[in-house]
């Protein structure tokens, strides 16, 4: 396997937080603590937080794998010139490379990486595909309401995005003709040219990287495979679902190049708000308010749910914020089903009639003790 460019500029191990010397149970052991941290679906709509996920997944890549671990510190060990003869009559380690002028050691570097070379000064230069290259992952934002959230549903999202051809398919051929298979590479898209330690390639000239070669292109993506258009994508929405969750699909997203996979969609779910309903996790939280009597001498009272209305016990002498649990009537989740959370208030009537404040005055008068003694006031 050839090196990658990243392996001369990443420190997998740093990345990771381990010693060059852990052990493949140590790796693997940090790799899935710093990747249950770093999940995109811990952070929603943080971009940070996936790019250091994807970080994370590049360095579990290579030290995870025996055989890429060990190329990979033997390239560490040796630098990026390691091994290589420095200038005329450099000495050279068996196997090694001699630089006649700097234009080789651009031209070797340009393999390697598989960069086409700019103009002068080295500016302009721009990154060649070879071969099937993965599509984009895409984003798109989902708005439900708050029992559509509860219950799960399936929709649809729309978005304009890039597509494969809906005329060819995306093989970039016109419908009746096929691409052929580059004889130059034999459909790899890179010709490799080995020197010593390393393998460079560089893009098919013949095919451009493809490893394809289309004779007759498509008039409607002239070739690309690839068209921009409108489209819809059916989601279905897991029961329960929070405001803020990303649901990937998987090879929803953008097309592939050169016959590589589609990438994926990631629908970020917004959650209206229900006008009488809160949710705690798997609770939903609910304000009722009773009145002075009911909770004084206690009462039954009903509350509504997201379905049927249920009765509770509020005991003689229950305080406003007095909060009771109905177990069974939550969001349903994982098997799992949360419960109401039921918060007391008791209401204050802003205005009284005559006969309710003659009442209310006889009850003050009774009253012996200030609530408020322990205040020392």
């Amino acid at each position: 396997m050839a090196p990658q460019r990243e392996w001369f500029e990443k420190d997998y191990y740093k990345v990771l937080g381990v010693s060059d010397s852990a052990t493949k149970a140590e790796i693997t052991k940090a790799y899935r603590k710093l990747a249950r941290e770093s999940h995109p679906d811990q952070h929603p709509g943080d971009t940070a937080a996936e790019d250091r996920f994807k970080e994370i997944s590049a360095a579990y890549d290579v030290l995870g794998d025996d055989a890429k671990r060990k190329e990979y510190d033997e390239v560490r060990r040796m630098g990026p010139l390691g091994g290589m003869g420095g200038g005329r009559g450099g000495g050279g380690q068996p196997g090694g490379f001699r630089f006649e002028d700097a234009s080789d050691l651009g031209d070797l570097f340009g393999g390697l990486f598989n960069r086409g070379r700019g103009g002068g000064g080295g500016g302009g230069r721009t990154r060649r595909g070879t071969g099937p290259q993965r599509g984009a992952d895409l984003q798109s934002e989902l708005h439900l309401t708050f029992e559509d959230a509860v219950s799960g549903v399936t929709t649809a999202v729309h978005l304009t995005s890039e597509a494969a051809c809906s005329r060819c398919s995306g093989n970039g051929a016109e419908p009746g003709t096929t691409p052929l298979v580059c004889t130059n590479c034999g459909g790899r898209g890179v010709l490799d040219d080995n020197q010593g330690f390393f393998s460079f390639s560089q893009p098919c000239p013949t095919c451009q990287g493809r490893g394809t070669i289309v004779e007759t292109p498509c008039t409607n993506c002239r070739g690309s495979g690839i068209e921009h258009r409108p489209r819809e994508v059916k989601v279905r929405v897991p029961a329960g679902v929070q405001d803020g969750q990303r649901i990937r699909l998987k090879g929803r997203g953008g097309p592939g190049r050169n016959g590589g996979p589609p990438g994926d969609l990631h629908v970020i779910v917004h959650v209206g708000p229900h006008r009488l309903f809160g949710r705690s996790g798997d609770d939903l939280t609910l304000t009722v308010p009773v009145t002075f009597a009911e909770a004084a001498l206690g009462a039954d009272i009903e509350v509504p749910t997201l379905d049927e209305p249920v009765k509770i016990r509020v005991p003689a002498g229950t305080k406003s914020g007095k909060v009771f649990r109905v177990g069974g009537k939550g969001v349903s989740r994982n098997g799992k089903t949360g419960s109401l959370l039921v918060t007391i208030e008791v209401a204050v009537p802003a205005k009284l009639s005559r006969d309710e404040r003659k009442a209310i005055e006889a009850l003050a008068s009774l009253e012996t003790e200030s609530p408020r003694k322990h205040l020392g006031v």
